[in-house]
């Protein structure tokens, strides 16, 4: 899974999210890119929200890749900016997890 393939994950899922959210966030399909807010101010995800993204997109790379990552660990919680703050962060983060797997596998 390349860098390209994350963030059409991430985005595919977050589109999901949002249909199915209470929320009244309407975004047209192209809007939804690397540098949409996920948290914070301006997000579009509420926190429940992100936690079933990352599940997701945890549960995409098991079935897909059959590689177990874990993207809310304390080592996503301890650096000094988010990688859950935006959709490119995210996919970012998820691409490093995911190099780090292979070279340890």
């Amino acid at each position: 899974m390349d860098l390209t393939r994350s963030l059409e994950l991430i985005i595919a899922n977050v589109q999901e999210l949002l249909a199915e959210s209470d929320e009244q966030i309407h975004l047209a399909p192209g809007e939804l890119n690397e540098t949409t807010r996920l948290v914070g101010q301006q997000g579009i995800l509420t926190s429940l929200e992100l936690v079933t993204l990352l599940f997701n997109v945890e549960q995409t790379i098991s079935d897909e890749l059959n590689t177990v990552v874990t993207l809310a660990d304390e080592r996503a919680m301890s650096q000094e900016k988010s990688p859950f703050r935006t959709i490119g962060s995210l996919a970012q983060y998820v691409d490093t997890l995911l190099t780090e797997a292979s070279s340890h596998g």
